[in-house]
């Protein structure tokens, strides 16, 4: 090698290592350019710290910028602070002529939280180029650095943490940067930066006893929604136990009502559709597709199921935000139970699944011959978007990650939390949605049929504090690290925490907390909450909910107080009846179900029951009346000797406990199988479904 060559190589090879040792400073570093990490770092610029967003993939904003574009709060008064001001820029973008490209502005109807009229100063509905743009705009306006495409190195060496106090002093990135800050912000949605520096967290379902909840852990009695048909066969071959289950059915489920598991909430993709035909890109059969995947849809739809399986939220411009709905969809049930804790190899190819798995989906809706025909032609309308995100197929980076690590600090957020019956005092903005869990498994029942476990949906109660104390590890633990997305909360409150403006909300605070404890040069632990309340509200953080309070919840008749047989909704095999309620009061147990006031004719409940011993007995249907109820419910009792139909008016008051009302008087014998069918074929507003009563005429009304 010559002297000239050897000196250029040695002058790439220096530029090579140089680059690859490359060492940042600042004094606020933030993992993850999440819709979180975005605020944090323009409130800590703003602060005046200098401040370095790492954002492992291109493109920052998270889920924001990432198709969810129909915005889940709750309450719209509980955003305060910079995450207002997104919603504010929202609404600016959108009073623009010049941003309705593919529909007039007074053509769009969001039908979710936003109100169309111009006069309202935010909008929570948009595109995700707009999200996108926004944030860009931000970044640049406040000369935020960010490094993209650049991933913390997960090994002993990624974080290196002083002993006493323990903190972190230097993060490593794979590509040899070194990362070295005064305060640390994880806004990943994973929390590889506090797993990373050795927090202790959590991941999957806690057991309801850890913190005395009643909504945690495994929920197969609550299991109301999004569940398939009944009667829809789990086996390779329709009734031969022998020939194996179905793809993404757990062999192992359901486990035991109540305790904890790994299992971990469903993901998938929010997508951004529309059905402009000079935007629209056809759903295509993608590579790799997997036929036995959609098996169970199939069935499904061979059992009754009529309905399209998604949520479309729309948005501007024919565009929409499509998300999960009913027992077979877009969530891919039960497949990523490894991903909190994967290599990066292993979520890349968990990624690639769920986007294949969604892909395949799509064309199977659009094009399979054993789905419905009116389903077939309605998706086929549909299509991704030419105009949005970076790969030109209308699909996304950015996998809807509900839930990985959670934080387990000295102050945990839970279910007594959200319902108002334990009350941060140290509140760094509010939380206000429904306690939200979707499906964690699929599974066989007693009754040899597919069921789905995990989904929660209870709500109907005030925005609440979220304590300072759960964005922040145990003193013992880390000093200088604050975790605004993985808090410290169990997994049925994180499933009501979780929410993008939360989550702005929070990064907000997490970057005040944390450019005060550099100007007191304290540890983020001893940081005075007063100080840190009294700069939260200058900024416009909404930390009390002063609005109307929700009642508390009214406990439900336990039927174990009632006469006789008593079969609550949720053990009647249903088809529909999956939309839950608690306005009306009495119910029994945890509230009853209804059919939305629609799909006429195909929503069903079936009671089976048997008797104790040959007897009349009166059947009772149990409803709380109300004006918008259904006058003509159709009830169908089988007895001893016959059939009979009747129908009920649920508008009126029932007579018996407000709560029941007597269909008639009829012989049932021991030994047989009787069941009272309710629907809504016919009706002429909602269908109540809660329990039924079967009383013994001569014994159980004698008692």
């Amino acid at each position: 090698m010559s002297s000239r060559c050897f000196l250029m190589f040695s002058m790439i090879a220096f530029i090579s290592a140089s680059a690859k040792s490359q060492t940042l400073h600042c004094d606020v570093a933030i993992y993850g350019g999440t819709s979180a990490g975005v605020v944090a770092a323009i409130q800590a610029k703003t602060m005046g710290k200098h401040v370095l967003i790492i954002e492992p993939s291109g493109r920052i904003g998270g889920l924001t910028t990432g198709g969810l574009g129909q915005t889940d709060i709750g309450k719209k008064a509980a955003i305060g602070g910079l995450s207002k001001d997104f919603y504010r820029k929202v609404r600016q973008h959108y009073s623009k002529p010049s941003a309705w490209k593919w529909q007039a502005s007074d053509e769009y109807r969001s039908g979710g939280q936003s109100a169309t009229s111009i006069t309202e100063e935010t909008m929570w509905t948009f595109e995700p180029s707009v999200a996108h743009q926004i944030y860009l705009d931000w970044v640049r306006e406040n000369e935020i650095q960010i490094i993209y495409n650049e991933r913390l190195e997960r090994s002993e060496q990624g974080v290196l943490k002083t002993l006493a106090p323990p903190r972190i002093s230097e993060i490593r990135l794979e590509s040899g940067k070194r990362i070295l800050a005064k305060t640390f912000i994880d806004c990943s949605y994973e929390g590889d930066l506090l797993a990373a520096a050795q927090v202790r967290y959590s991941v999957g379902r806690e057991a309801n006893s850890v913190y005395s909840e009643t909504l945690n852990g495994v929920q197969v009695q609550r299991a109301k929604h999004h569940q398939l048909m009944p009667d829809v066969d789990p086996y390779l071959v329709p009734g031969k136990k022998n020939s194996g289950l179905l793809p993404h059915i757990d062999p192992t489920g359901p486990g035991e009502e109540g305790q904890g598991d790994h299992r971990v909430q469903s993901y998938c993709f929010r997508m951004c559709m529309t059905d402009h035909p000079d935007n629209r890109i056809p759903f295509i059969k993608p590579a790799g597709y997997v036929p036995e995947w959609y098996e169970l849809l199939l069935r499904n739809f061979e059992a009754g199921e009529r309905r399209i399986p998604w949520h479309i939220g729309h948005m501007p411009n024919r565009k929409t935000d499509a998300n999960n709905n009913y027992g077979f969809s877009t969530d891919f049930i039960g497949q990523n139970y490894d991903y909190p804790d994967a290599s990066y190899a292993q979520r890349e190819k968990i990624v690639a699944k769920h986007r294949l798995y969604q892909q395949g989906f799509l064309w199977t809706l659009a094009n399979h011959p054993r789905v419905p025909a009116h389903i077939r032609k309605e998706v086929s309308r549909w299509g991704m978007c030419k105009d949005e995100f970076e790969h030109g197929d209308g699909w996304q980076g950015q996998l809807y990650i509900r839930e990985a690590r959670r934080m387990v600090s000295e102050y945990v957020m839970t279910q007594h939390h959200c319902q108002g019956r334990e009350t941060a005092n140290d509140s760094i903005g509010l939380a206000a949605y429904t306690m939200d869990s979707h499906h964690q498994q699929r599974y066989v029942g007693v009754d040899g049929k597919v069921h789905n476990e995990g989904d929660v949906q209870v709500g109907g109660f005030s925005p609440y504090p979220i304590s300072y104390r759960s964005i922040i590890p145990s003193k013992s633990e880390c000093t200088n690290l604050l975790v605004p997305v993985c808090l410290s909360a169990s997994h049925i409150a994180f499933g009501s925490i979780r929410m993008e403006p939360v989550f702005m909300v929070l990064g907000q605070s997490a970057a005040t907390a944390a450019c005060l404890s550099i100007d007191q040069n304290c540890a983020v632990q001893d940081l005075k909450y007063s100080d840190l309340s009294q700069r939260l509200v200058a900024d416009q953080q909404v930390l009390q909910w002063t609005g109307p309070k929700a009642s508390p919840p009214k406990a439900g008749i336990d039927p174990k107080t009632l006469q006789g047989i008593v079969i609550d909704e949720v053990q009647a095999k249903r088809r529909g009846f999956d939309r839950a309620g608690t306005t009306v009061y009495p119910y029994v147990l945890d509230g009853y179900l209804h059919d939305g006031d629609t799909d006429k004719g195909f929503q069903t409940a079936v009671f089976k029951f048997q008797v104790p011993q040959s007897a009349q007995y009166e059947v009772r249907i149990g409803y709380s009346g109300y004006p918008n109820r259904a006058s003509n419910v159709p009830v169908r009792i089988e007895h001893a000797r016959g059939t009979t139909q009747v129908k009920i008016d649920q508008r009126k008051t029932a007579p018996i406990n407000d709560l029941f009302l007597t269909v008639g008087i009829f012989r049932f014998e021991t030994g047989s199988d009787y069941q009272v069918e309710i629907s809504n074929q016919d009706t002429d507003g909602h269908v109540i479904l809660d329990a039924i009563q079967i009383i013994n005429t001569k014994t159980d009304l004698e008692d």
